[in-house]
């Protein structure tokens, strides 16, 4: 994690406009996160409607996925947040 922190710094300390871009990638983030688990969704249910047997299959793996964006986009958000706060 400090490895982390210490890149971060780096690109502070280069770039001036290093908070501002960090504002950006974490509203890139949310919504590109928020795009992936939409699109989930859309094919999880188109999926149920041709295929109605295996509902609880392709929930849960639905569920999954989405818990896997979820923990990625969160990521790269404290990412952007560690940027901005210092």
């Amino acid at each position: 994690m400090t490895t982390l922190i210490v890149l971060l710094q780096a690109v502070v300390d280069y770039l001036p406009i290093g908070y501002g871009l960090a504002g950006i990638g974490a509203g890139l983030v949310a919504i590109g996160a928020g795009l992936g688990i939409g699109n989930i969704g859309k094919n999880a249910m188109e999926a149920i409607a041709r295929q109605p047997e295996a509902t609880n299959d392709i929930r849960s793996s639905m569920i999954i996925a989405a818990a896997l964006i979820e923990a990625v986009s969160l990521f790269a958000v404290v990412a952007c947040l560690l940027i901005i706060l210092k």
